[in-house]
């Protein structure tokens, strides 16, 4: 699978985080703003339940623990609606906030919505992007091609640092 992340505009490092509001896999709206005053990991997977992001949010989970200790918290966004959301959540016991994107406007906001290739077939979906944003609403830090393998353990060290500098 290839991508064309340049179709897209992505936030840099300094930039203010574009700010947000969607529903959580409660159904509850939940707004960027509301992290402000500690960190936040905003990771974009293409699907729920699917092997690549059941590894990646697995991940997360089983990070999540010392994440929280680093005064931080993790927010997934996938274009899937809150009932996907929540059978996602309660599937693999993720105890972190999923956000439903189900017009994909804030992937397109963090340059996630990308023009994909499978198998020769050409299509629009979400690029596995992570973003750690500081307290002050601000990206701290970009992964723009992310590999679940071992990237939760990666955000975890990337949010040490910055509250270490």
């Amino acid at each position: 699978m290839t991508t064309d992340i340049a179709a897209t505009s992505m936030p840099a490092v300094g930039d203010e985080a574009p700010g947000f509001t969607l529903p959580d896999d409660t159904g509850q709206p939940r707004r960027l703003a509301d992290g402000r005053g500690r960190w936040l990991v905003l990771f974009f997977y293409p699907k729920d339940d699917t092997p690549g992001c059941t590894k990646e949010a697995c991940a997360f989970r089983d990070a999540d623990e010392r994440i929280r200790a680093q005064d931080a918290e993790v927010w997934g966004i996938s274009i899937l609606g809150s009932g996907s959301k929540a059978a996602f959540k309660q599937k693999f016991g993720l105890p972190f906030t999923l956000l439903a994107d189900e017009d994909h406007a804030v992937a397109e906001r963090y340059g996630a919505w990308t023009r994909r290739t499978n198998d020769g077939k050409e299509y629009w979906g979400v690029q596995r992007i992570t973003f750690l944003v500081d307290p002050d609403g601000r990206i701290a830090r970009v992964w723009p091609k992310v590999s679940p393998d071992g990237h939760a353990e990666e955000v975890l060290r990337a949010i040490t640092e910055a509250r270490a500098a």
